[in-house]
């Protein structure tokens, strides 16, 4: 199969189309807090721009509202935990109408985690993260995203998907899910270390959040 560019991929935007589904959008501050999944980490894709899906997000979101500011704190390796402690109270002084939270992928890579207290950690994140008033989007874990050191990775992370999807619908964030996406699919879709999507998968995730908050603005996405 021909590799795919940004170009020729069907699932990315282009800058000028995804800026149009958002245009007149009412977010004027746009924040991300998390792990590296927020901050977009990955290996540069050859045919995509090497950027991470939030850093792409921010450049299309300016592009429909150029006065839109924009703050990201993620930490790789951050924890919901650390998040809470060393990210939220950035928020404050920011004030965010569109806020990125995480969806716990660091909470995972423990010999047992506790599921109960990372859906403990999570509500309390959520519920942090609404008091800002903003409205909240996060993602799903691909199914591509593995660690072959744990037998059970792949029910851990339909557990984590699962308490993201129960608390994104009580908190009234918007979800991107991956773990179905067919990009997960792709041979070239994960960096070197077999975790992180590469800039293709980047571009792929910022389109699909471009899609999502233009559902919610009650515009057509296809």
């Amino acid at each position: 199969m021909t590799p795919f560019t940004e170009e020729t991929d069907p699932y990315c935007l282009p800058v000028v189309d995804a800026a149009a589904m958002l245009f007149d959008a009412p977010w004027q501050r746009y924040a991300v807090i998390g792990d590296s999944l927020s901050a977009g980490t990955g290996d540069e894709s050859a045919g995509y721009g090497n950027q991470g899906w939030s850093d792409r997000f921010a450049h299309i979101l300016r592009q429909a509202r150029p006065d839109v500011a924009y703050l990201n704190t993620a930490v790789i390796g951050a924890t919901t935990a650390e998040t809470i402690q060393l990210q939220v109270d950035k928020l404050t002084d920011f004030a965010p109408d569109l806020l990125h939270i995480p969806c716990g992928a660091n909470d995972l890579v423990r010999r047992e985690p506790d599921f109960d207290e990372i859906e403990q950690n999570m509500r309390t994140l959520y519920g942090l993260a609404a008091r800002t008033g903003a409205q909240l989007t996060t993602f799903t874990l691909g199914r591509a995203y593995i660690v072959p050191v744990f037998p059970d990775w792949t029910r851990r992370v339909r557990t984590l998907n699962d308490i993201t999807r129960a608390l994104a619908a009580e908190y009234g964030a918007v979800v991107v899910d991956m773990w179905e996406h067919p990009i997960n699919s792709r041979e070239n879709l994960l960096s070197k270390d077999g975790i992180h999507f590469s800039t293709s998968g980047q571009a792929v995730m910022a389109a699909e959040m471009v899609k999502a908050l233009a559902a919610v603005l009650g515009r057509r996405t296809s």
